[in-house]
């Protein structure tokens, strides 16, 4: 008689204890693991993302470099590093320079602020206030700073906390697309991996569906709420620049975040046709072109998104919305990706289990009806 035919008996006290144990060791060594990980658990998540969103990229230029999957990661991750990184470098050496400059004047007490023009007093909302503690600072900017300290210190503060985000941000981005260059060379092989991972969780009927709803979900968001977010600050940035906004680059950039975190392009746009009206240099037909031109285009992601958002994915477009929307506000920026397969993926399970339910009650009326039948035959 094999082990699985003996029949079953009471666990004894030492069975218990050397069962106990064992899943005090796994349950000891699974949390050992995720300390040890949980410094890289960011940099893996976003790599990942990033690997399964460039995916298809990296194989159609795999295709054009004779199949070779490692020299098209290379050529990703290259372009991707001097695409991003020296626009930063230059960026972040330009604006430590001005700053070293400003803080060297100050303290040999020769920096000065040139006065406000007329028209910033009819900036929209804030102008009134702006030009006047502009005009303070500019006749005495020494006693501006010592009567307004506190508020400049949190300012100064404020800014630095956000800058050293910023850079980090860009460092892990980059350090993100390095890793993710190393998961699409062994594409194929993580792919498989992955695909076991996900059959071994949720059974062998569903492992592949489940995998592929993942991924697509995650292409989808990507190409849904950043693609989106882009097209609509180029957008609008083209125009801010057309109309002679000043801080034009700014500005767009402000719109490239409002849209990530699914915010309305308006809350840009309106101040900025309001002063096209009252201060811009154009003349009438002119502002009412730019102006309809960047009505358009704030509302341009009512349009883009239902094209992009949700594409190739069996879950409706409100739920992949819901769930990216809700996903960054729990998790963060990351959540938009991690809250939309979630929520794509519970959505997908809970409908199986509906039709699961819809497909015994056909199988029962069905068999009532055979039955029914044979009754009335035998009669």
């Amino acid at each position: 008689m094999s082990d699985n035919e003996q029949p079953g008996h009471a666990m004894t006290v030492q069975e218990f204890t050397d069962a106990l144990i064992r899943v005090g060791l796994v349950a000891l060594m699974v949390v050992a693991s995720f300390r040890v990980f949980s410094p890289f658990l960011s940099l893996m998540i976003w790599a990942l993302i990033l690997a399964v969103t460039i995916y298809p990229l990296h194989q159609g230029l795999a295709a054009r470099l004779g199949g070779n999957q490692g020299r098209a990661s290379t050529v990703i991750v290259i372009v991707g590093l001097l695409g991003i990184g020296i626009p930063v470098v230059l960026l972040g050496g330009s604006l430590a320079e001005h700053a070293t400059s400003i803080a060297d004047r100050y303290h040999a007490g020769t920096l000065e602020l040139r006065p406000p023009k007329e028209n910033v007093a009819n900036w929209p909302v804030v102008g009134e206030d702006v030009y006047n503690a502009w005009s303070a600072a500019s006749e005495n900017l020494p006693a501006f700073i010592q009567a307004n300290k506190t508020s400049l210190e949190s300012l100064i503060t404020s800014g630095m906390s956000a800058a050293k985000s910023t850079v980090g941000t860009v460092l892990l981005f980059l350090g993100s697309l390095i890793v993710a260059g190393i998961m699409m060379a062994f594409g194929h092989s993580a792919n498989d991996a992955m695909e076991n991972i996900v059959t071994r969780i949720v059974g062998p009927k569903h492992g592949a569906e489940v995998h592929n709803l993942a991924t697509m979900t995650t292409r989808s968001v990507a190409a849904g709420v950043l693609g989106v977010a882009f097209i609509q600050a180029v957008l609008v940035g083209i125009g801010l620049l057309g109309a002679g906004v000043p801080a034009a680059g700014l500005l767009a950039l402000v719109v490239l975040l409002l849209a990530i975190m699914q915010l309305p392009a308006a809350l840009v746009v309106i101040p900025v046709v309001i002063w096209i009206f009252k201060n811009g240099d154009n003349s009438q037909v002119m502002a009412i072109v730019w102006s309809v031109y960047l009505v358009v285009a704030g509302l341009a992601d009512n349009v883009l998104k239902p094209m992009l958002l949700g594409r190739g994915v069996e879950a409706p477009m409100p739920v992949i919305l819901l769930g990216a929307l809700g996903g960054m506000m729990s998790m963060g920026f990351v959540g938009l990706f991690v809250g939309a397969v979630i929520l794509a993926v519970g959505y997908q399970l809970f409908m199986k289990w509906v039709a699961m339910h819809e497909a015994e009650e056909a199988a029962e009326a069905a068999a009532a009806a055979a039955s029914n039948e044979e009754a009335e035959a035998s009669e």
